[in-house]
């Protein structure tokens, strides 16, 4: 079993069946999945993204200044982080959010060893605002919070995806599912798991992924006792 993870969720996951926005009942759903790891011992730390609320990328493509959208998306994973801070804390769960963005009323700033220290102490870290920066995506800040903290191994929950494809399923009903696949591959098939950055980061400091649906339940125990579920990335 993996002593120390980081748990990337997609933004899109909390919607639940709504079309938009936060579904509470699909938020304490996944706060008891990550209660049920947690109970286990296992240090988690937590990265959610914003595609839910926002996506600075579309707004970009659509004609808003990249920066500019990049910044709003960030504050999309904020409110996320807060949701999935209160679910947790509401089943016992004690949780602290760090933003990359300074907003101290509602969450501590990120410091590296701070957050190691609130792991060390059985508290689950949830990290919101990206980088803080423009132009890196919520896949980058992942693989940089995950070498930082030294997590053994990223949790990449997705969103009704049973792991990695060599196209969308959802449009594609013939899709091959992978068991295991290196990073050079997904780069080389342009595979779309996460961006070219984050698959790069993943390469060089040797950190591997287990890609999966966080839809069924139980799924991220299985992950964290290393279970064989959706696909396993790794660097050779």
């Amino acid at each position: 079993m993996y002593k120390r993870v980081l748990l990337k969720m997609s933004g899109e996951a909390m919607k639940g069946e709504t079309s938009f926005g936060i579904d509470s009942k699909t938020v304490q759903s996944i706060a008891k999945q990550i209660k049920n790891a947690h109970d286990l011992g296992v240090e988690i730390g937590i990265v959610v993204g914003g595609g839910n609320i926002w996506r600075g990328k579309t707004a970009s493509e659509l004609g808003m200044e990249r920066a500019q959208a990049d910044y709003m998306g960030m504050l999309a994973t904020v409110m996320n982080g807060l949701a999935v801070q209160d679910a947790l804390e509401q089943i016992g769960v004690p949780t602290r959010v760090l933003s990359a963005l300074q907003i101290d009323e509602v969450a501590e700033p990120y410091i590296r060893r701070r957050a190691i220290r609130h792991l060390e102490k059985g508290r689950v870290c949830i990290f919101v605002g990206g980088l803080g920066s423009p132009y890196f995506s919520t896949d980058t800040a992942c693989i940089l919070r995950a070498t930082e903290i030294g997590a053994e191994i990223v949790l990449m929950a997705k969103n009704k995806v049973e792991g990695v494809y060599d196209s969308d399923p959802r449009k594609n009903k013939d899709a091959k599912l992978y068991d295991d696949i290196t990073f050079e591959d997904i780069l080389s098939k342009d595979l779309q798991v996460m961006d070219a950055t984050a698959a790069s980061l993943c390469k060089d400091n040797g950190l591997n992924l287990i890609v999966f649906n966080m839809n069924t339940e139980g799924n991220i125990v299985r992950a964290v006792k290393g279970e064989k579920i959706g696909t396993f990335v790794h660097v050779k």
